[in-house]
């Protein structure tokens, strides 16, 4: 797993800290490891134009040390590569290019190909646009997006093949809104670890108040043809600090589709009624059989809350007090959120991770601060583990031992502090995914289990 990016040091966590240089341990791929976002389509297959082992490195980070998540039906070993070389550095790889997706063609079935650069023809200035537009005009289902790695994370990188397939697939549209479908935008695929059953809990949630869901990327996505309904439905949600606006401003700039943005994912009783209430009431829901619906889900809840209420009590005074988050800002303010509104626990660090654009960063620290109506947080943006450990460290725990929910990367730091380690973000080594969930009302019960589950086990 690759452990070092081209970032520098600063001397300090600072939520404006220079980082061009080096760092140690980071916690997210290049641009061209969206490669991983076109392959969480459905019949969707990535063709990466970039230098040898790009693409293997993309997938071995994002898809197997991190969850074992596998390779779905288009990545891992599928992905085709023009693996270029110094020929391509003084040549151009253009021709490489048309040969490889002219094969891709005839050995893979595919819905859509996805071609996505790399920094070495990106920097020598390949018209991998000129090459594709060939095909299109054929009738191949093929679009691009540039993703070399100088021009962001998979973060970004993901933002842009969602807008290569809106602009080069989709197409124009002037039909009539379908009530009630929605368009979900969330989740990065596989650099979120547990994605696929958070979708599938939200899909879950949004479908039983009666909204249609084009999910859009998983298991439970209907592939291209949910992409070709994108135009039709009433609204977009991005239930995401900032991943996913980008998104959405576009289709409303290109079809005039309003969007509802919900900053924080929701976990737990409180925040999932509180979703579902918002979303109801942008999508004009009547109020009572969404209110019958949240009703249900909170008696369930409660009733399993009640049983576990027997061991909180008894076992309070050996579990920790205080906690620190290391992760994307997605989970990372869903989870601050949970612990401290319905669980009681006071946050001591919280640390975002994956380089936010700056002009979301003001948005994420004001949801932070508000976290409750008497609870108030000062996040800290960083990449660098080694500050980010160092922050850890001074952060006040109190007398008992601490909980970190952050990656493998803080397995040691968590062993030197004798605290308890919950993996909740990439890279995830030490746990084994399958279709776990830590959103909504179930996600947060499976969530419960497994803190304490470790807290015990921990302290045995």
């Amino acid at each position: 797993m690759a452990i070092l990016a081209l970032k520098s040091r600063p001397t300090e966590v600072t939520p404006e800290a220079d980082t061009s240089g080096p760092i140690e341990l980071v916690r997210y791929v290049c641009a061209i490891g969206a490669m991983q976002s076109a392959a969480a389509i459905p019949r969707v297959v990535p063709i990466t134009h970039c230098g040898p082992g790009c693409a293997d490195k993309q997938y071995m980070n994002l898809a197997f040390y991190n969850g074992f998540q596998g390779s779905g039906y288009g990545g891992g070993p599928v992905v085709p590569s023009t693996n270029a070389s110094q020929r391509e550095v003084i040549f151009g790889g253009v021709d490489r290019l048309r040969e490889l997706i002219e094969s891709a063609q005839l050995v893979l079935d595919a819905d859509l190909f996805v071609v996505l650069t790399g920094c070495i023809p990106d920097l020598v200035g390949d018209d991998v646009g000129s090459v594709v537009r060939d095909f299109q005009k054929k009738g191949v289902p093929i679009v691009y997006a540039e993703t070399g790695g100088f021009r962001g994370n998979n973060f970004t990188g993901h933002e842009a093949v969602t807008r290569a397939i809106i602009e080069q697939y989709l197409g124009p549209w002037n039909g009539v809104r379908e009530q009630g479908l929605v368009n979900l935008w969330s989740l990065l695929p596989y650099q979120n670890t547990f994605w696929r059953g958070d979708l599938e809990e939200i899909k879950r949630l949004l479908e039983s108040i009666g909204l249609k869901v084009n999910v859009l990327f998983g298991p439970d996505s209907a592939g291209l043809g949910e992409w070709r309904n994108i135009p039709r439905a009433q609204f977009n949600l991005v239930p995401s600090p900032w991943l996913g606006l980008a998104t959405a401003k576009l289709l409303e700039e290109r079809y005039d589709q309003p969007f509802l943005h919900i900053p924080v994912l929701p976990i737990g009783a409180r925040q999932s009624g509180e979703f579902l209430r918002q979303v109801a009431d942008f999508a004009g829901l009547a109020p009572e059989p969404v209110e019958a619906v949240i009703a249900a889900e909170e008696t369930r809840y409660y009733n399993y809350i009640d049983g576990f209420t027997d061991f909180y009590s008894e076992y309070w005074w050996g579990l920790p007090a205080r906690f620190a988050v290391v992760g994307d800002s997605a989970y990372n303010l869903a989870l601050t959120k949970f612990l401290v509104t319905q669980l009681g626990l006071i946050p001591a660090k919280q640390i975002v991770t994956e380089d936010p654009p700056v002009e979301h960063r003001d948005a994420i620290r004001e949801q932070f601060r508000t976290i409750d109506h008497d609870v108030s947080v000062e996040v800290e943006f960083a990449e660098d583990s080694y500050l980010i450990h160092e922050a850890i460290r001074k952060a006040d725990f109190g007398h008992k031992p601490p909980i970190i929910f952050g990656t493998t990367w803080e397995r040691d730091l968590v062993k030197e502090m004798k605290g308890s380690l919950i993996e909740v973000g990439f890279p995830s080594s030490y746990e084994v995914v399958l279709s776990r969930s830590y959103v909504g009302y179930r996600g947060a019960l499976s969530l419960l289990e497994r803190i304490y589950s470790t807290v015990v086990s921990h302290s045995a």
